[in-house]
């Protein structure tokens, strides 16, 4: 009998068999030839591969323009039987809104066909690509499996791009890492903000040059003529809901982090600071409060420094 539960706790500590390793993408339309892939809002985990971040492609009559591809090659490739579940049109565009892996790894699977960023977020896949991926192997495991950086061959320049009676308004900002591209499709009217917006999931800050640039993004976002807002993570929504939610809650950590340099509180006291009650219901707010006071707080105590010496 000892010898079985050995036999069971051994089993059970083994990874997950590569047929296990499964992504169930589910493509759902959102607007006239526009659909879908919407990522959990939980972080990185085993349980989910990674899979937390919102996919989309749109379906016009000179092919399919897929907007960022996952978290993996594996994503990348079920994202690509997915797509060809809804249409036989080829595949003729892949955009990367921004080079964090979760939109990038699964690049793999469309090498044969173009791949296009912003100059600085090839750039910055680059400088940056091999690390996500050394760590993304180490928090997913097999889920990363066969998945290298691949960067995008071709730069995007803010604009509009006429795709297959698509009209796609290519917005270059900076807020979220340093090169952000949002896209507004004027045919639909759906708006694909990527990582300029989360909704109802905290978003993540330790690339940003600034938290006023991101707001100031906001603002310029929120001005556009949507109907439908894609975020990078979260629900979509037709209202001006996540735009709120976004500039409360960097108001919220701008401030918390700003009153606490001028307190004098070490890292620690702040990462412990009591939540607001209204962001009771965003996901990953600790965790990412941590990560915020991780990279940007010594930031702020620096401007207080500089002042203090300057008076």
């Amino acid at each position: 009998m000892r010898l079985f539960s050995l036999l069971v706790a051994l089993f059970l500590s083994l990874p997950l068999a590569a047929a296990e390793l499964v992504y169930a993408l589910e493509p759902r339309r959102i607007a006239e030839n526009t659909w879908l892939l919407e990522g959990s809002t939980e972080n990185f985990a085993m349980s989910n591969g990674g899979d937390i971040v919102n996919v989309a492609f749109i379906v016009t009559e000179a092919g399919v323009v897929l907007i960022d591809t996952g978290i993996s090659r594996r994503y990348g490739e079920a994202l690509r039987a997915a797509i060809g579940r809804v249409t036989e049109r080829p595949i003729v565009l892949v955009i990367n809104t921004h080079h964090h892996p979760d939109h990038v790894f699964g690049n793999q699977a469309f090498g044969d066909v173009p791949i296009a960023s912003l100059a600085r977020t090839r750039e910055l896949l680059a400088e940056q690509g091999a690390a996500f991926a050394d760590n993304l192997y180490r928090l997913l495991g097999d889920w990363m499996r066969g998945t290298e950086v691949l960067l995008p061959g071709e730069t995007l320049e803010p604009g509009v791009r006429e795709i297959g009676g698509h009209r796609l308004r290519m917005l270059a900002f900076s807020g979220h890492t340093g090169a952000d591209l949002a896209i507004l499709d004027e045919t639909t009217g759906v708006l694909f903000a990527a990582d300029l917006v989360f909704y109802q999931r905290a978003l993540t800050t330790p690339q940003t040059p600034g938290l006023q640039i991101w707001l100031d993004d906001l603002a310029a976002l929120e001005k556009l003529p949507y109907a439908l807002l894609v975020p990078g993570h979260g629900p979509v929504a037709s209202g001006r809901e996540p735009f709120a939610q976004m500039r409360d809650y960097l108001g919220w950590l701008d401030g918390l982090l700003r009153d606490s340099a001028a307190a004098g509180l070490d890292m620690n006291e702040v990462m412990n600071a009591p939540i607001p009650e209204r962001f009771a219901a965003i996901s990953q707010s600790r965790f990412e409060l941590i990560r915020t006071v991780t990279h940007l707080y010594p930031k702020y105590e620096a401007q207080v420094f500089r002042q203090v010496n300057s008076d």
